[in-house]
């Protein structure tokens, strides 16, 4: 639940960025769902090495 949160925040932080940065929507989109996918990878290595030890 905290994840969430706190993704949830980062993304937020993120589009506040790319705005103020004057981003284009289509690049905002594409590093976003970069940011989560890498997310994703990431949790699913922590979980599988949590398994392992």
């Amino acid at each position: 639940m905290t994840g969430t949160i706190i993704g949830a925040v980062i993304l937020g932080v993120m589009t506040s960025g790319f705005t103020f940065l004057d981003v284009g929507a289509t690049y905002q989109d594409m590093i976003k769902g970069a940011v989560i996918v890498l997310a994703v990878v990431a949790d699913q290595y922590r979980q599988k090495k949590r398994k392992s030890a």
